[in-house]
C-alpha cells in the first residue's frame, strides 16, 4: 500500500512551532506515522465533520484524509481543552 502525502496548514505549523521542543517532536513523529496509516488505532472521527483525531499526549492533531488525492491534510494541533473552540 503507497503511502499519503503530508501537508500542513500554515496556522497548524505556526501552533506545532509554539510548542515545547519535547511535544513537539513527539507530535512530529506522530504526523509522520499518518502517511503510512492515515486511520490509526484510536483515531476517532469527529462527529459533523469530514475530520480525524489523535492523541499524542495533552495534545490533539486533527486532520482530513484525501483518499482520492491520497492526502492528510494537518488543520489544527492544539491541547485538548482548547482544540474543538
Amino acid at each position: 500500500m503507497a503511502s499519503y502525502s503530508l501537508l500542513i496548514k500554515r496556522s497548524a505549523a505556526r501552533e506545532l512551532e509554539e510548542l515545547p521542543l519535547k511535544d513537539r517532536r513527539r507530535i512530529v513523529q506522530r504526523i509522520q506515522l499518518l502517511a503510512a496509516a492515515p486511520r490509526p488505532v484510536g483515531c476517532e472521527k469527529l462527529t459533523g465533520e469530514d475530520k480525524y483525531r489523535v492523541r499524542q499526549g495533552d495534545y490533539r492533531i486533527l486532520y482530513t484524509i484525501e483518499d482520492a488525492s491520497r492526502s492528510v491534510v494537518v488543520v489544527r494541533i492544539a491541547q485538548r481543552g482548547d482544540v474543538y473552540g
